[in-house]
Parts: C-alpha cells; sequence; structure tokens
C-alpha cells in the first residue's frame, strides 16, 4: 500500500515489504482489523518500546466460511510483545470492538482494559462466562489516563449504544485521534451530544493523525434521530392485534428503551428472549441506563402463557443467525415460542454486510408461519449509529486533522471518506488509503505508509481457535457444494491382484444408486491395468482413482466433488 501523489487515486499495492525498525520519537499505527471489513477493529500503536491496543473486536462469518463461529484479528504481530502492551482503550461495548477480548486475555490476563462504565460492565459480563478476571480501569468523557507514554483523553460521542468515546492519544511523536464509531444525532434519548468542541480544541491545538470512522461515508447528508422510532414503533403498536415480536442488536440500549415506553403505553408486558438481550438489558438497567416502569417485565414463561395481545417478546436474531432465538422460531424451533398467523415481528435493526441472504431467510421463514414482518424496509424501524458524508465533512471542519486514515468500513467506504476529506480541502497525500496489516508511522510531523506486516484470519470454530485455515474452509466449501465421493479397493501387491472389488459411497452427490456403475468399471480396468505392469504402491494407486473418477465425473455431471480413495493392502 503507498499513498500516491496530489491529484492521484490512492491505490493499493501488493509489493510493501516488512517496515523498518520505528525511528526514534516516532509513533506506529498497525490496524489488524475493521480496514477493508465491516467489524475486528483493533489498532496497536506503538510508541518509544510500548504498545497500546485500540478495540479488539471480532468480525462473524459469511456463507463461504461455513463452520466458523467468529473471525479474530490475528494476533502474531504482538504475540511475542504481550509484555509491552500497556493497555487495551475500549471505545465503546459493540462485538465488533469488544468480543475479542477473551482470546486477547488467554494470552496475557492482566493487560488493563479501559473504558466507559457500561463498556467495561459488558466486557465483565462477557469475561465471566470465559472464567476471567479482568483489571479495569473505568474512565468517562472528559478524563485522562495515562498507560504507559501514552496520555488518552476521552471525548464523548453519540452512537447507538450508550457510554461511546472516542480517544486522542497524546505523546512526544504527537497527537492521535480515533473517533471509534460516532455519529452527530442532535436529539438524542439520553441526551448525550457528540462533543465537537473537544474536536475543535483539539484541532486548534493540532491533531497530527486523525483515525476515523466511514460506515456511513458514502451516505448523503446527516444522521435521522434515534427518537425518530419512537412514533414508527407507537403506530405498529397500536396497529397490532395479537403478539409482538421486536428483535434488535442486545446492546441497542436506546432501540430497547422506545420499545419498553410503548409497550407500557399500550398496557402489553415485556419478556426478553434471548441470553445476550437478558444479560446487556440487565446490565443496562442495573447502571440506570434502562429505566423500566414497575411491573413492565415478565418472565419469558410468564408470557407465553398470557393472552398474546397483553405481550411484547424482545428478541435476538435481528442478523438471521441461525441459531438466535428469532432464527430458531423462523424454523419453528424454539422450545417456548410457537409463531401465529397474525403475530407481528418488527426487525429494529440494520442489515450487516453479508448478512442479507440469512436476514432475508428469517423474514420469508416468519411469513410463511403467517406474521406480518416489518422491517427496515417497510417501515423506520432502524436508524444509523454511523455518521453519514454531512456529518463526517463537519467533523473533518471541526478537526482539522494533518493526516487522515480512515478507519471501520470496506473499500468503497474507506475511498468514500478520503473523497470527502479532498472536497473539505486536505491534499490527496494527506489522506492514508490503509488495510489490515499495513504500517503508519507518524515521524516528525509527517505520517506515511512504511510497509506492511503479515496478517491473515484467525477462526473461532466451537472451542477450536485458529485450528481451521483456508485449506479446510476450501474443503468444507467443496464439501458443501459438490458432495464427496469415497472408493476402496483391497489390493495384493505381491500377485498384482485386485481381491475385493471397488467399494464406493457418496454424500451430497446423487440419490440414483447405479450413477458411478460406468465409473466403477473404469477404475477396475485402469487398476488392473496399473497391476499387470508391476506398478503397486498403494499412493500411485490412488492417484490412479482419483484421476479416473475425477474426469469421469467432470465429463459426464460438470461436478468436481471431493475424492477419497482408499487403497488397502493385504
Amino acid at each position: 500500500m503507498t499513498v500516491s501523489s496530489a491529484g492521484q487515486a490512492n491505490q493499493p499495492h501488493l509489493d510493501l515489504k516488512t517496515p523498518p525498525p520505528l525511528p526514534a520519537g516516532g509513533l506506529r499505527v498497525i490496524a489488524l482489523g475493521g480496514l477493508g471489513e465491516i467489524g475486528r477493529n483493533m489498532a496497536v500503536l506503538e510508541f518509544d518500546g510500548k504498545l497500546l491496543v485500540i478495540d479488539c473486536g471480532v468480525l462473524f462469518p459469511e456463507a463461504e466460511q461455513p463452520g466458523v463461529d467468529l473471525i479474530l484479528p490475528d494476533f502474531g504481530v504482538i504475540e511475542h510483545r504481550l509484555d509491552d502492551v500497556a493497555a487495551v482503550v475500549l471505545t465503546h461495548g459493540h462485538e465488533d470492538h469488544i468480543g475479542a477480548i477473551p482470546y486477547l486475555l488467554r494470552m496475557r490476563s492482566d493487560i488493563p482494559l479501559v473504558g466507559s462504565r457500561f463498556t467495561l460492565a459488558l466486557v465483565k459480563a462477557k469475561l465471566r462466562e470465559h472464567r476471567l478476571d479482568p483489571v479495569l480501569v473505568e474512565v468517562a468523557a472528559g478524563d485522562d489516563h495515562v498507560a504507559g507514554p501514552f496520555h488518552c483523553e476521552f471525548i464523548s460521542v453519540n452512537h447507538s449504544i450508550p457510554d461511546a468515546l472516542a480517544v486522542a492519544v497524546h505523546t512526544p511523536a504527537g497527537v492521535l485521534v480515533h473517533t471509534g464509531d460516532f455519529k452527530m444525532d442532535q436529539l438524542p434519548l439520553d441526551g448525550v451530544l457528540t462533543d465537537l468542541g473537544a474536536f475543535a480544541r483539539l484541532g486548534l491545538e493540532g491533531i497530527d493523525l486523525l483515525l476515523a470512522d466511514s460506515t456511513n461515508a458514502e451516505i448523503p447528508g446527516f444522521v435521522t434521530p434515534e427518537r425518530s422510532i419512537g412514533p414508527v414503533l407507537e403506530d405498529v403498536f397500536r396497529r397490532a392485534t395479537q403478539r409482538l415480536i421486536v428483535s434488535s442488536f442486545a446492546s441497542h440500549v436506546h432501540r430497547i428503551q422506545q420499545v419498553l415506553d410503548a409497550a407500557d403505553t399500550h398496557g402489553r408486558k415485556v419478556a426478553l428472549v434471548g441470553r445476550s438481550m437478558v444479560r446487556n438489558m440487565g446490565v443496562a438497567r442495573d447502571l440506570g441506563l434502562l429505566r423500566v416502569a414497575p411491573g413492565l417485565m415478565v418472565s419469558l414463561d410468564e408470557a407465553t402463557s398470557m393472552p398474546p395481545e397483553q405481550v411484547v417478546l424482545v428478541s435476538t436474531g435481528s442478523q438471521g443467525e441461525p441459531l438466535s432465538a428469532l432464527g430458531r422460531m423462523a424454523r419453528g424451533e424454539h422450545h417456548q415460542v410457537t409463531i401465529e398467523a397474525g403475530d407481528t415481528i418488527v426487525l429494529a435493526s440494520s442489515l450487516v454486510p453479508g448478512n442479507e441472504t440469512a436476514v432475508y431467510k428469517v423474514i420469508n421463514g416468519l411469513a410463511r408461519l403467517g406474521a406480518t414482518v416489518v422491517h427496515k424496509e417497510t417501515a423506520r424501524v432502524h436508524v444509523s449509529g454511523h455518521a453519514p458524508a454531512g456529518e463526517l465533512r463537519t467533523l473533518l471542519n471541526v478537526a482539522k486533522p494533518r493526516y487522515l486514515m480512515p478507519v471501520h468500513g470496506e473499500w468503497r467506504h474507506l475511498r468514500a471518506h478520503a473523497a470527502l476529506a479532498e472536497q473539505t480541502g486536505m491534499a490527496a497525500d494527506r489522506v492514508l488509503l490503509a488495510e489490515d496489516g499495513v504500517v503508519v508511522d507518524l515521524v516528525d510531523g509527517k505520517a506515511s505508509i512504511s510497509g506492511s506486516v503479515p496478517v491473515g484470519n484467525v477462526y473461532v470454530d466451537g472451542l477450536n481457535v485458529g485450528d481451521v485455515g483456508e485449506e479446510s474452509l476450501q474443503e468444507r466449501r467443496i464439501l458443501g457444494d459438490e458432495g464427496f465421493v469415497a472408493l476402496t479397493v483391497v489390493v495384493e501387491p505381491s500377485t498384482g491382484t485386485i481381491v475385493r472389488p471397488v467399494h464406493l459411497s457418496t454424500r451430497g452427490f446423487s440419490d440414483d444408486p447405479t450413477a458411478f456403475d460406468e465409473v466403477l468399471r473404469l477404475v477396475e480396468d485402469n487398476l488392473k491395468r496399473e497391476l499387470s505392469d508391476g506398478r503397486t504402491e498403494a499412493h500411485r494407486l490412488s492417484q490412479v482413482i482419483r484421476r479416473t473418477v475425477g474426469k469421469w465425473v467432470s465429463d459426464t455431471h460438470r461436478r468436481r466433488p471431493m475424492i477419497i480413495p482408499t487403497v488397502l493392502e493385504v
């Protein structure tokens, strides 16, 4: 990755080398996730031999990663330097910013975690499930915290979760500001605004490098206020004649608050469904971030025995996750909730890129059962938590950074953010378009790309972390798309004969038991030819089987199943 000269588009390159040692007095930034993707946000800062990590999140798998539960940042870059990590700063409590913390702390459990009250409460609850007892350092907007050579100043930002923070990192090399995820809702439900005054003050003092949220850089204008959803929910509640089920992110306290308010107004009781929903809303209620009217909440067991017109279920599963509560309801597999004709389901969330197919599968499953499904394409039941183009321009004009590094976005978002910066007058060579693993150095007031380090995908598959690689996933894709063919033959090398005929079994290829009769004869003929010529090695015979079956299947069926030959010698 390099940065072009002014007036030319930045282009990614594959010829970046390992970066040279960081010059004395310089600040290094390496993104281990969140660049070129939505999720897995993690940035590592280095100064004077010490490291500061900003966020440590997960990425959720896509269809071409079958069996994978989560994708982690590649900690290999810092694995040998864990003792140098002064702290992990957490901007807010979304999974794509905190989800990988348990896996990092397995490697060194006493790394201080610095964040707001609600963020740390969510992290603590998560780590309790992993049997980890973290070192927590609570901060609030306006606070300062010193971690090694890094002087961190925290700034209030508005997002779709309470207690979100931006962080300004002061070092002798210069000032780096990381916005975290933010928007500029002018009418926030909790009254917490993005502190443009703090960004302006930092801008006057001098921001050398700004790392800013790019998720909505392609979207024009300004964000719709969260409170605009309230009247829409009111209308949905008024029209619903039977049970209501609202699905949302399990951390969206403000969205759930509006659901609770509407339920109270319309005389419905509320039950929470899904482990993460129950856990997170319990934390929010304990911290006073969620206001619950007396007698409003009931257990799921109570809710299922009440008249449907008196009930609202607030559920996980807004992203179509197969094992979520709503996903199981859509398939008729939830052990307590059965969807009935006339139920109303509200998907009060965005579609995370890559989840569209899964979400529409859930919507169709619910519709098939007779439910009315309300989602963001049919009603305003969701507004984004990320700043669109107008707000990003505002931030750039207020903060006036010397250099911009767009973060938190796919390539299209990063490039759109770069274009916005140039519209505000920033020179093209002061916008650093990077991706995961690219190294940016701030030396003598100048930020530039100095190289790259190898980073990859670390897959969590059940209890296994990092044991599944691209080769395994490729095999899973083949098995899922093409099926497999297994052939076993028993030979006697000394006489060069086939002792037992070739046995074939298939899965996921054809239901016709005679489909492979022709190729079995070809396999036996080719094996006999090899054996008669004295070529009896098991590996060679296996290759003959694989080539014979592979060519026949390709020519006959235009398919490429996984072929597993086994040659047994007696």
